[in-house]
């Protein structure tokens, strides 16, 4: 029902998801259904699809690029690691447990039924399945269980292209040290050979490639050039965290050990007055304009860690004269406490920031869901956002209630399974949009008018609230700056730059007679 291709790296970062999204909008720009898959991806980057299931944000970025609604069935699986040696471990789209490396690795088979069922579901839709691999193939220690890089084209029967890194070098040894550790059988798989991220003369790699393509027995079919190309990208490799000049608006986001979702600031590195500046030392931090307290996967123990390298103490400090901003776990820590009872995290109570008048109980169950509508009405610094229109979606193991304090002010709201204070608005959720939940909004804010908390990921991402916060901190500057950032139609045209330029690099002829040769599934 659908030809299959898949891209495999030498290693992690070589850029096989770029390489698929890319695809995906050259094959979708030919008159093809395309859509992506990826058996299993690591990340602390998530999405909630609209069937209110959590998937990986790069087969959501994919599935942009291929114009196709994301859909848990092209990441079935998710694993988010929790520490050094074990993950959260998410199957088609629900949590199904906490495990440690070894205990996932004796699991891990018994998954397949699930990678079928979701590979299946996905070919009733497309013409072509691309698909991506993770790390690499040649991890000859990993494979006997292996359901994500050679094991799973064995199981979708799909010829692979090869891509390996020339900008971190040694990519001739990447990619004859990957065909030498295959199996013949795994070998014969390997249809082609992708030298990505090249800077320079091409006319240089002449002969190493003749010596590739001699040596391994497999044709070159792109010498790929570096892209300055934005999109997502890895959480685990991003680039985002090097530092960064500051720029007229100079936006801080708390780099803690276990950050999620840091996908929620994309947006302003679009805008170019604006630096986004990942900071992990209160020497880091240094004065910006505004704070923000990302996602973690971990709240506590990140809560913990700010307290012990002092960034809780100034981010505090720095409340009192500019906005900061907390987003899910973010949020969770600027409340007055937080507590675990079920053991989800470190158990026992530990005192929150004291920035918000909430209390958060971390719970076994996780809230997943998509949600739409209207910015409460709010005071201070954060009252330009009043009445604009958002979506976004709630992706948490805990409920954040009003605080039992006698000394905070007064709330409106409803709880529910999250707390929102403030003039309550409707607002509703995917995939029923004409349900309306209960009365709900869409940000906290307490005392202090600088401050303020959110459930919601991607709220920024509408256009005119990232373009109102920026324009109200230029004012606080007496700065003039016009913003009008798009960002879903800067993304749409990302993803055409990155089709262009495949096009033009890759044998897209070879490629596609790679396609014609493979089995019809």
């Amino acid at each position: 029902m659908a030809k299959v291709i898949m891209i495999q790296g030498t290693m992690s970062g070589a850029g096989k998801s770029l390489l698929v999204a890319g695809l995906c909008r050259i094959m979708k720009r030919d008159g093809y259904r395309v859509a992506p898959f990826k058996s299993q991806n690591m990340a602390l980057n998530s999405f909630v699809t609209e069937e209110g299931l959590e998937m990986g944000r790069a087969q959501v970025m994919q599935a942009e690029a291929a114009g196709i609604t994301p859909l848990v069935c092209m990441n079935p699986i998710l694993l988010k690691p929790t520490d050094h040696t074990g993950s959260q471990v998410i199957v088609n789209g629900q949590v199904l447990g906490n495990m440690s490396a070894r205990e996932y690795f004796s699991y891990k088979r018994g998954l397949i039924p699930d990678i079928k069922r979701a590979f299946r579901k996905l070919e009733e839709m497309a013409d072509i399945i691309v698909i991506e691999g993770a790390g690499s193939p040649a991890e000859v220690n990993l494979r006997e269980n292996d359901i994500v890089n050679m094991g799973l084209a064995e199981i979708v029967d799909a010829p692979v292209l090869l891509a390996g890194d020339i900008d971190r070098g040694g990519v001739f040894a990447q990619l004859l040290g990957t065909l030498l550790l295959l199996t013949e059988e795994e070998k014969k798989r390997v249809r082609g050979l992708i030298i990505n991220k090249f800077r320079g003369d091409r006319s240089l790699l002449d002969s190493g490639i003749e010596i590739l393509e001699e040596k391994g027995g497999i044709p070159v079919t792109g010498v790929v050039p570096y892209m300055d190309i934005q999109l997502e990208d890895e959480d685990s490799l991003t680039e985002r965290f090097r530092k960064k000049e500051k720029r007229k608006i100079d936006i801080a986001v708390i780099r803690y050990p276990r950050i999620s979702n840091f996908t929620d600031f994309n947006v302003f590195e679009q805008i170019p007055e604006v630096s986004v500046r990942y900071v992990a030392s209160a020497a880091e931090l240094g004065c910006p304009d505004m704070v923000f307290l990302p996602g973690s996967k971990n709240t506590m123990s990140d809560l913990d860690w700010m307290r012990g390298n002092g960034l809780e103490a100034a981010v505090i400090k720095m409340a009192e004269n500019i906005p900061v901003c907390g987003i899910c776990g973010g949020y969770q820590m600027m409340g007055e406490h937080i507590s675990d009872p079920e053991g989800m995290e470190n158990g026992g109570t530990m005192k929150g920031m004291g920035l918000l008048p909430v209390t958060t109980r971390l719970k076994h169950e996780k809230v997943r869901r998509q949600v739409y509508g209207t910015v409460n009405k709010m005071e201070g610094f954060f009252s330009m956002l009043s009445g604009l229109e958002f979506n976004g979606y709630e992706i948490h193991m805990g409920d954040s209630v009003k605080s039992a304090s006698k000394d905070v002010p007064p709330l409106d709201g409803t709880p529910r399974s999250t707390f929102h204070a403030g003039e309550c608005q409707k607002y509703g959720h995917s995939p029923n949009k004409s349900e309306l939940l209960n009365m709900e909004t869409a940000f906290v804010t307490g005392r202090n008018k600088n401050v303020c908390g959110t459930y919601i990921h991607g709220i920024f991402d509408r256009a005119a609230i990232a373009n109102a916060l920026v324009t109200a901190l230029a004012e606080n500057k007496g700065l003039f700056i016009e913003s009008c950032i798009d960002y879903k139609d800067f993304k749409e045209k990302q993803y055409d730059k990155l089709a262009d330029i495949l096009s033009e690099y890759l044998n897209m002829e070879e490629i596609y007679g790679i396609l014609r040769e493979a089995h019809i599934r």
